[in-house]
């Protein structure tokens, strides 16, 4: 039964979109099917080029439920995904991407653990990749089921097993999300969001599988490093410069200043940054390297004497130093401080 149009859902499901007419009908009917019916979709719409606002507007003319809104330019993937959320109005949120298909209970297997458990920040269930055609591909495991009590402790299960962040598209509560900070405009911005989440509160699985993630071929092919995708999150700024392993970094850091915690909690956090510079210490170098190449070529076009690539060869590059992080003895001797530091 569809709830009263004046009454505040309890429930809001934001879904961003860009040129997402092949799946949006799909994905939408998806979230329109759910057993838990206290809800609003808010379908944003990235200034589409294709169909999807036709779509769009005629879902939100068929269902109350559902609030349609177009932006004027294209504001970049993570400016729209906070869109969604600033746009909401209930105590529980999911993201919803538009090419996803969930079951009937999704929603509301994960409310009634919220409901349940306060301490639980997100709520998430297993997930199954499928093709775009909608072909069974693999079961995935998350292994995101944090629920350690310290911080410290669950931010590091997080740094240990997040890969893809399927979680994200869970059941959130709303008060948590404000109290985090959003999406940044760069690639992977969602890691520290999901970092930020939870060192508030416990991330809990169900163990069925309700979500099936899309996989597309397509994309990888057409973006296939961070700075290549940078374009979907600043598409104002395409072949300007951007740091955004650095900013991953940063926005870590910063993560672990903003959630209140005593400060020897703090302290241990910040020690589990480590598990980060071990598996993404090389992207860093990454980032020089690129805005090596990138003045080397500003200067070469302003003048035609300088080659590209010429005073590139002492750079430290991943093919000429395999880790930014320390390595060998000097690692394990590191670890082992930080191990002892952290069991006290």
């Amino acid at each position: 039964m569809t709830p009263p149009i004046n009454k505040t859902p309890r429930v809001s499901i934001g879904v961003p979109v860009y040129n997402g007419q092949q799946f949006l009908s799909q994905a939408l009917d998806c979230l329109l099917a759910q057993t838990y019916a206290d809800l609003e979709l808010i379908v944003c719409d990235n200034c589409s080029t294709d169909r999807t606002q036709e779509i769009g507007r005629a879902y939100a003319e068929k269902d109350p439920r559902i609030r349609y809104y177009r932006n004027t330019t294209n504001i970049g993937v993570d400016r729209n995904f906070n869109l969604a959320f600033s746009l909401s109005r209930g105590e529980y949120f999911k993201w919803a991407s538009a090419d996803e298909v969930c079951a009937p209970e999704l929603v509301e297997r994960c409310a009634q653990i919220l409901d349940a458990r306060p301490e639980v920040v997100l709520c998430y269930p297993k997930t199954r990749l499928i093709e775009e055609s909608g072909a069974f591909v693999s079961d995935y495991e998350d292994l995101l089921d944090i629920q350690a009590q310290s911080p410290n402790k669950r931010l590091a299960l997080l740094f240990w097993n997040l890969r893809m962040c399927n979680a994200a598209f869970g059941l959130i509560r709303s008060y948590a999300i404000r109290q985090t900070r959003p999406y940044g405009s760069f690639s992977n911005s969602d890691l520290p969001f999901l970092a930020e989440l939870v060192l508030r509160g416990a991330f809990v699985e169900v163990p069925e599988r309700l979500f099936s993630r899309r996989i597309s071929s397509t994309s990888v092919q057409k973006y296939p490093s961070t700075h290549d995708r940078m374009v979907l999150f600043e598409p104002s700024r395409a072949g300007q410069l951007f740091f955004p392993n650095w900013k991953l970094f940063a926005f870590h850091v910063s993560a672990i200043h903003r959630v209140p915690m005593n400060w020897v909690e703090r302290l241990k956090c910040y020690a589990r940054m480590h598990i980060l510079l071990k598996k993404r210490g090389r992207d860093l170098i990454e980032d020089w390297r690129l805005a090596a190449k990138h003045l080397v070529g500003r200067l070469a076009h302003r003048n035609p004497k300088v080659r590209p690539g010429a005073h590139l060869n002492h750079l430290p590059f991943p093919e000429q130093q395999k880790s930014a992080a320390p390595s060998g003895k000097r690692y394990r001797q590191l670890r082992a401080r930080l191990n002892l530091f952290l069991r006290r």
